[in-house]
């Protein structure tokens, strides 16, 4: 511990709240060492937040077809949402349904009777909302934005990031950065677009790519712009090339991430 109390079979010491550079052996003796402590801990959070934001995403923020189980198209026209079950399909699985001889009247997911009626579309998307569905409550939020209803969008996407929903930060942060329904704020803009890209949003981690460059910052943009091309974002690899011309980066580097680009976009065909 900070005080000197070693950790034994009948004292358990605790960590930091925040890093993981010191452990105490009390609440007050974390309370003790906190002024001593406080310099170092804010710079080891700095430093973990950072490896966080620049760790590679398994997978996109769209993850895969529930069906098929190929990565979901970054084009979010080429999949459709099902009201009752929040679940997005690709048009590949919609299309082989439809010629399937399967019940049309279900849903290829859930097997839920598909609603009739523009009315009963409306109950099943209440439904979700009701549930605390994130997707569901994003997509309400999306319905506002175009609509032009910025300041109720606002309100479903800050409840759906709450909840989780990657897409929500990401609108969160556009909203934030045009000032539609809210005012202008730089900080809350960069901390929700960082809250998407570690959740494996594409374009949420090129917007920050292209903030570095502006900030003079070519090699940090070039890792956001590598990590987005290898989930299949075409707008990262011309940043990529601009920098490469640069000389931020190598052409190795370069053929790498072209190469990681062209394959997120073929496993992506359904």
């Amino acid at each position: 511990a900070s005080c000197g109390i070693p950790e034994v079979d009948d004292t358990k010491l605790m960590e930091c709240n925040a890093c993981d550079l010191v452990r105490y052996c009390s609440i007050a003796c974390q309370r003790d060492h906190i002024p001593k402590h406080l310099r170092k801990c804010t710079k080891r959070v700095a430093e973990l937040r950072e490896e966080l934001l620049f760790k590679q995403p398994a997978s996109t923020h769209r993850e895969d077809c529930p069906i098929c189980m190929l990565p979901h198209h970054l084009d979010t026209k080429k999949c459709t949402m099902l009201n009752c079950c929040s679940k997005m399909i690709c048009d590949g699985c919609c299309h082989a349904y439809l010629f399937s001889g399967a019940e049309k009247h279900r849903c290829l997911f859930c097997r839920t009777f598909l609603p009739s009626g523009d009315e009963q579309i409306a109950k099943q998307r209440l439904k979700r909302i009701e549930l605390n569905d994130p997707v569901a409550i994003t997509s309400e939020g999306l319905g506002l934005d175009k609509n032009g209803d910025y300041v109720k969008a606002f309100e479903c996407y800050t409840k759906a990031a709450a909840l989780g929903d990657i897409e929500a930060h990401h609108r969160l942060a556009m909203l934030y950065h045009w000032g539609q329904g809210v005012e202008k704020d730089k900080r809350k803009e960069m901390y929700h677009f960082k809250e998407a890209a570690v959740g494996g949003h594409p374009t949420a981690r090129h917007n920050l790519g292209c903030d570095e460059l502006n900030n003079g910052n070519p090699e940090k943009a070039a890792k956001h712009w590598i990590i987005a091309a290898t989930h299949g974002n075409d707008d990262s690899i011309k940043g990529l090339m601009m920098v490469f011309k640069g000389g931020a980066i190598s052409k190795e580097v370069l053929a790498a991430a072209l190469r990681a680009n062209q394959a997120a976009v073929d496993a992506a065909k359904s």
